[in-house]
């Protein structure tokens, strides 16, 4: 479902990707995991079809990202509301700029705004919510894009820890469908592994994969998960190729 292949990519002189290579089945979960500034978030802007690299190929279902927007539905890690949007306007965005009705976008944002904690909120400009209101608002306009891709930077990263775990466990409910194939950059290793199928661990600016560490539970996953011997094992593992302490694998 997604591809990429010998990606290479330098910000001037500074080379922030290094001939990275991974693939991702139609429906599985992917998760990348890194230090700060390492080139996460520039392979899903390649994959957003945002920024093109200077070498190496990345595709979604067979076709070139390359230049080429709207093949995934991507979530930055800034909100990026509409300021002249209400909020219920603002989450069918996305789904708006595919050609969908109008209405049943409507609709579809309208019935997902409880779950994401927003109900009541539809009328209100994005000036009016908290950050973590507008971090729930960028996800639900994400989903309700229907996109079978979802491109995910640090989606979580602004929630507090009872509205992270909720939204994490309706994602794991989402993935057990089959329905979606997912790309997510975080910084946190127990949801990396409490989502994902596989984890790739990269290094270090410029990026190479450093590790690649599979996390074969069957979805929808518990949270008591993350206490299971072997769970706390592969998160041991993770950190150890964080650190730089366990030897590279999987190229």
């Amino acid at each position: 479902m997604i591809t990429v292949e010998g990606l290479r990519h330098r910000y001037g002189t500074l080379p922030v990707v290094e001939d990275l290579s991974f693939e991702v089945g139609r429906g599985r979960f992917c998760a990348l995991v890194g230090p700060s500034g390492c080139g996460k978030s520039t392979v899903l802007r390649v994959l957003a079809g945002l920024l093109v690299p200077g070498e190496g190929r990345a595709t979604i279902d067979g076709s070139s990202t390359i230049g080429r927007t709207g093949q995934g539905a991507y979530m930055a890690q800034r909100d990026l509301l509409l300021p002249w949007r209400r909020a219920l306007r603002n989450a069918t965005v996305g789904a708006e700029a595919r050609g969908a009705d109008r209405a049943s976008a409507t609709a579809a944002a309208a019935a997902l705004f409880e779950r994401f904690g927003l109900a009541g909120f539809e009328r209100a400009w994005p000036h009016q919510l908290s950050g973590g209101m507008r971090q729930r608002l960028a996800l639900l306009r994400t989903f309700v894009a229907g996109l079978d891709v979802l491109l995910l930077d640090e989606p979580f990263g602004a929630l507090d820890a009872l509205t992270r775990r909720d939204l994490q466990g309706w994602l794991d409910e989402l993935l057990s469908t089959g329905s979606h194939t997912v790309v997510l950059v975080t910084h946190d290793v127990d949801e990396a592994l409490l989502l994902a199928d596989e984890v790739l661990v990269l290094s270090p600016r410029p990026a190479t994969i450093r590790a690649r560490i599979d996390s074969p539970y069957p979805h929808p996953r518990p949270s008591s998960l993350v206490v299971d011997p072997d769970f706390v094992q592969r998160k041991a593992a993770v950190l150890a190729a964080l650190s730089g302490s366990a030897p590279p694998t999987g190229g």
